[in-house]
């Protein structure tokens, strides 16, 4: 693995959609969680409200890895993650602040800023857990399949990613909470709904990737990454680039 590189023949990025993508992905991940702990019933399946949007994060993981590689996939999710938590931070912050003495409505504010510490947690693990996988997914089958079959690739990232999401949000948010029967419904029916709107979102993704790449003239691979999650370097080598 090449941390330490040569700034000589790195990619001077300067990149005109980079910025939304991650942005975008750091807003949908705290609306997301932000949803977490709503429970619905769409279509005879029970899940959480958050697990509509959620998949928005893994299609626009796939187009930041697929486009700009690993590394800017990961400071997107660290950027996700940091957000989410002045999010939260901050929410618990404010509903322990004195009221004025004159009435509001900030108990039913507080009520809905009030978070369980079981969906923090689980959301925050599962968050960690399921996003990395799948960049590293999407980064090592593209190098597998020579960039060809961008379909396959980001289905398959979504599969075992989403899959690992639903498994690790529900065992930890409402194990105890709901019958074991019960839970696992949840879990595949999670795991389910975020499949089926990767499916459907396919064609769009796909054909955004491929114009974001002719927009940036960028198409990297990720042949010397290293793919520790704690390792925030965002450098890539000329030879990176095989657009």
């Amino acid at each position: 693995m090449r941390d330490n590189i040569s700034h000589t023949n790195v990619i001077r990025l300067k990149p005109n959609f980079l910025w939304f993508l991650t942005l975008t992905y750091a807003m949908v991940i705290v609306l997301a969680n932000w949803f977490d702990p709503r429970l619905i019933k769409i279509f005879g399946m029970t899940t959480d409200a958050g697990t509509l949007i959620f998949p928005l994060t893994f299609l626009l993981s796939d187009l930041i890895t697929e486009v700009y590689g690993y590394k800017h996939a990961r400071r997107a999710i660290w950027c996700g993650f940091l957000f989410n938590a002045i999010f939260i931070i901050y929410g618990q912050l404010v509903i322990h602040l004195p009221s004025p003495d004159y009435p509001t409505n900030n108990a039913l504010f507080d009520t809905l800023l009030s978070t369980n510490a079981r969906i923090i947690i689980a959301s925050s693990i599962s968050y960690l857990a399921s996003e990395p996988l799948n960049s590293y997914i999407m980064a090592k089958l593209k190098i597998k399949m020579h960039g060809r079959h961008i379909g396959i690739r980001f289905l398959t990232s979504t599969l075992f990613a989403s899959g690992l999401d639903s498994f690790v949000f529900s065992t930890i948010a409402f194990y105890g909470v709901i019958d074991n029967i019960n839970l696992w419904y949840l879990i595949i029916t999670m795991w389910f709904i975020k499949v089926i709107i990767e499916v459907i979102g396919l064609p769009v993704s796909i054909n955004l990737a491929k114009k974001i790449k002719s927009a940036e003239k960028l198409d990297i691979y990720d042949k010397d990454t290293n793919f520790n999650l704690f390792n925030l370097d965002v450098h890539y080598l000329e030879k990176d680039n095989k657009y």
